[in-house]
Order: C-alpha cells, then structure tokens, then sequence
C-alpha cells in the first residue's frame, strides 16, 4: 500500500485508496474555479427527539464546487444549527480565496488548509469546512473520471444493509412502538431507538415495547446521546442487557474513552461510538482504549472522504466493524469500499432537496450507477427551503 507524501503535516497521511486505482498522482486534472454555498432548512418527516435538544427542521449547507473544466462536485452538511451553516459557510468563502485555482487535490488542499489554520486550529466548524471541500473535491474527481465514487475508492456496487434512523425520539412507549412497526417500511432490517428517559424503568418500558413489537429479524440499535453519567450508564446497560439490543451508542460523554472502556467491559451488549470523532486521530486513540466494540465516524468530523478512508484502514487493521453516521448518499459508497463494513445509517432528511433520492430496497442501499456520489440538487426545493445565513 502506497501513502502520498506529507511529511509536513503527518495528521494529513491517509491511503487515497484502500485498494489499487488511484493514487494522489493519478487524479483527474481539474481546477478550482469557485465554491458556491447555500443553506437550506428541510422540514424532518419525523422530529429528531433526543435527551439533549428536538430538531424539526434540517439545517443543511449546499456546497458546490466549480472546475475551470467544466465538472461540478457536490455534497451538504448537516449542521444541527442554522448559526453552525453561517459560520462553516464562512469558512468555505475565506478558503476560496486560498484555493482558487489550484488543482482539485485533497490531501494537497487539506494540507494547505492546514498550514493556514495552524495557529488557530483545525476543529469545530473548520474541520467541518475542510471536511466540506474534501468531499466536494472528491466528488468532482470521481465524475471526472466517470465512475461512482465507491469504484473511484476502490469498492463495488454492492449493496449495503441499512438501518432505519428516522424518528423514534423520546416519546411514550406506544407511540415509539407504532413508529418503530412503520419505520420498517422498505424492508428495513434495523432501526434505532432513542434512550435517556429521566428513570432506568421508563428506558426499560420504551426499549421493551419496541422490541416486542418488532420482528425477530430486525435489529434494534439504541442510542442516548451522552446522556448518561458512568455508573448511571453501567447500571442501565446491565438492565438492558437482556432486551435483544444490537448496540448502545454514546451512552457517556464522547471523548471519555476510559469510561467507555469500563462499559463495553462490563455490558455483554455492544457499545457503539464515533460520531464526534474528530478526525481519525480520536479514533485511533479510542481503539487503542478499547473504548468500544463498533465505531461509527461521521464523514463531516472525520475528515471528508480522505479521513473517512484513513478510519477505514485503521478499523481494517484493528478487527473493528464500521458504520456510518448521517450522510448515507455518501457514506455507502464510502462503506462500499471499507473491508469492515457494518451498517448504514439512514436518515431521510436531504431527500426533499434531491433530485434523485437513495433508493432504499428490502433494507439495502447500493450506490448509485452514476458518476460522483450521485447528488444532484432539486433546484426548485433548494429554492423553497432555502434560508438566509
């Protein structure tokens, strides 16, 4: 396996595949003319109820990137806040002046990027801003060369199991129940229940309900948000031992990987963290605590594409199965080309604002057969739903 040389910034190094194809010096030969962003807030089907906050609307960020060739790559962050779209969009404008006309690259724009932020810093909405341009970035070099992004990484069309994780906030258990039965709807093989009720007795209540409504086939992943308190979430956790749960996700403060550690010690159900990974670099240093039995990085925290394929790699090395977190047009192709993968995360938010939304077939998402990742925008949505930053 070959690595692009950065001895600079060694947080940059990353394999631009995991296997065969191409190389950093093997990259289409594109040029960056301009970045367009464009915020949109896309009413949820179903409310996000979790133990921290209630989302009803989407904050989403549209970012476009323009090649003097004439290829467009696209992506979209979720921002969890409209102030969070303001300011990464910001970013993105500041970093066009930076970046403007050099080659689409990037591991040679993130370590610019990075050269540029060193005083201050590469976390926060910056790392979603760098995050931003490498998936744009490698979008656009994927339609350059004509292929779907999960053949450009070096993965197949495959299909990939996905969860349903729509809804199923905190709610009273027969609510949670019925939308848990509809939520199988396209064949979901999974689906995810929100815990951290104010008892250990109404999780029970809300977990059993669920369970027993759904069909034996179907997973039910659990997650509470960093709710939790260390002994409060051992003592949870031995009481759902026996519930049937395919994971716990987050059940403590996110970087405590220690505390983590104790729980997947001490739980025979799995724990399931990575989502506010930021960078591969926390990851490597869960894996090293032994902080969990699955990890599920989030490609707006993670890195982009690039740093998404470095976590790939060390899952890959470390025995430890992947999932994705929120983006699922992107993440499956990035799952299609990660030897562990696990599961998909769906969510339907940025499907009104689409013109070809994932399709969604006896529980499994393949990628699309188009070039990139596939997302293109339904002009007259973005028009509608579309806010001011």
């Amino acid at each position: 396996m070959r690595r692009p040389v950065t001895d600079e910034f060694p947080e940059l190094r990353i394999l631009w595949k995991l296997s065969g194809g191409h190389t950093e010096m093997e990259l289409p030969n594109l040029t960056i003319r301009s970045i367009r962003t464009t915020a949109v807030s896309v009413p949820m089907a179903r409310p996000l109820i979790t133990s921290i906050q209630t989302v009803r609307a989407a904050p989403l960020l549209l970012v476009d990137l323009e090649t003097e060739q004439g290829v467009t790559g696209r992506a979209y962050l979720f921002c969890y806040i409209p102030l969070a779209a303001a300011l990464i969009a910001r970013v993105v404008d500041e970093l066009l002046g930076l970046i403007k006309g050099d080659r689409v690259a990037p591991l040679e724009i993130g370590a610019k990027v990075g050269n540029h932020f060193r005083l201050i810093g590469t976390t926060g909405v910056i790392s979603m801003a760098l995050a931003a341009l490498d998936m744009v970035g490698s979008d656009a070099l994927a339609v350059a060369a004509d292929v779907p992004l999960a053949k450009f990484l070096g993965g197949n069309l495959k299909p990939i199991p996905a969860y349903n994780s729509n809804g199923l906030g905190l709610m009273n258990a027969s609510a949670c129940a019925d939308e848990a039965e509809q939520l199988l709807e396209g064949g979901f093989r999974g689906v995810k229940l929100r815990l951290g009720y104010p008892t250990l007795e109404q999780d029970l209540e809300v977990a059993r309900a669920v369970r027993t409504r759904l069909p034996d086939s179907v997973e039910l992943m659990t997650d509470y948000n960093q709710a939790l308190s260390l002994d409060e979430a051992v003592r949870r956790g031995l009481a759902l031992d026996h519930e049937g749960l395919a994971w716990i996700e987050e059940p403590i403060r996110h970087d405590d990987y220690a505390g983590c550690a104790k729980i997947a010690r001490e739980l025979s159900t799995p724990i399931q963290i990575g989502e506010n990974f930021s960078g591969p670099r926390a990851m490597m240093d869960a894996i090293t605590a032994k902080a969990a039995d699955f990890m599920m990085p989030d490609l707006a925290r993670i890195g982009g594409v690039s740093g998404w394929q470095e976590a790939a790699s060390l899952a890959a090395t470390n025995g430890v199965r992947i999932s994705s977190h929120l983006f699922p047009e992107f993440s499956v192709h990035l799952l299609a080309a990660s030897p562990t993968c696990h599961w998909l995360e769906y969510v339907d938010w940025a499907s009104p604002i689409l013109a070809e939304p994932l399709a969604v077939v006896d529980g499994m998402v393949t990628p699309p057969n188009r070039p990139g990742s596939g997302v293109t925008w339904n002009d007259n949505a973005v028009s509608r739903y579309s806010i001011r930053i």
